[in-house]
């Protein structure tokens, strides 16, 4: 089960709504990001339900074509965690935290059901990490924006990459992951500059260490375009966010939060090395 839901990057999520409080002048909520947390494990175990057949041929070392978990357990553990999700959401924050952590568990439902394997799969995949990020910014949600884009352009980038997973990176795909992370720079920066000059200088500092850890993995595609390169930098570009939520969260000037989340960095490249050669 651990595995169904690629539990350690899990560690990749609490900083969204942390980044949309931030943003939006808020103190970070933890039911939000445990509501957040829920959901990303519900779309996890939704993609291996609804890919079972093409792992089946394509990956089947996965916890459900190797006959560990059942389709049906998958797909009820998905439906549980969904709900569980929008319980947190509502409790966490009110009538708007429902509200959207329901178009964010309709979107996270349509990407695995049926967008995915469309040209729209990129897109649909970064909007699921954009609403994530306005979850934690509460009423104020126009002043994520800039954080939220961020997120969801490096989102982008992770989700074109994993297309590739099984046949290898194409000429032309780790450009686009790079462009999508550099641009996820770029927005980033520019979500910090109402920020004091602490916090930018925080920020600037930590955005320079999101894109010193993102992009040599990912420029080294073009070298080494196997399969097995392209499934580590996916995870590589996972646990990238976690710089990148905490620029957006010192930006904000919440130095002990940005703090945190970095601490999260190595204990989830640890546990992701660890299940992926278990």
């Amino acid at each position: 089960m651990l595995e169904l839901v690629r539990a350690p990057a899990a560690l990749s999520v609490p900083g969204d709504t942390m980044a949309g409080a931030a943003a939006a002048g808020r103190s970070p909520n933890p039911g939000l990001a445990v509501a957040s947390v829920l959901m990303y494990w519900a779309g996890m175990a939704l993609n291996d339900w609804a890919d079972r057949e093409a792992d089946a041929v394509e990956r089947p070392e996965r916890p459900i074509p190797s006959g560990r978990v059942r389709p049906g357990a998958a797909l009820g553990l998905a439906a549980v965690l969904t709900g569980a999700g929008l319980a947190a959401a509502a409790l966490a924050g009110g009538r708007r935290g429902l509200t959207v952590a329901g178009l964010l568990a309709g979107a996270v439902w349509a990407y695995d059901l049926g967008l995915k394997r469309t040209a729209a799969g990129p897109a649909s995949m970064a909007a699921c990490r954009v609403l994530d990020v306005l979850l934690g910014a509460g009423e104020q949600a126009r002043a994520a924006v800039p954080a939220a884009l961020a997120i969801g352009a490096h989102t982008y980038g992770i989700s074109v990459l994993g297309r590739a997973e099984v046949t290898g990176a194409a000429r032309g795909t780790p450009e686009r992951a790079l462009v999508a992370s550099t641009a996820a720079a770029g927005l980033a920066a520019a979500s910090c500059v109402r920020g004091g000059a602490a916090a930018r200088a925080g920020a600037g500092i930590l955005i320079a260490g999101y894109l010193a850890f993102t992009l040599p993995v990912q420029a080294g595609l073009r070298a080494r375009p196997d399969p097995e390169n392209v499934r580590n930098a996916v995870r590589l570009s996972i646990l990238g966010l976690i710089p990148l939520q905490a620029a957006a969260v010192a930006g904000g000037g919440r130095f002990t939060a940005a703090g945190a989340l970095l601490c999260s960095l190595p204990l989830g490249r640890w546990l992701s090395s660890r299940l992926a050669t278990s």
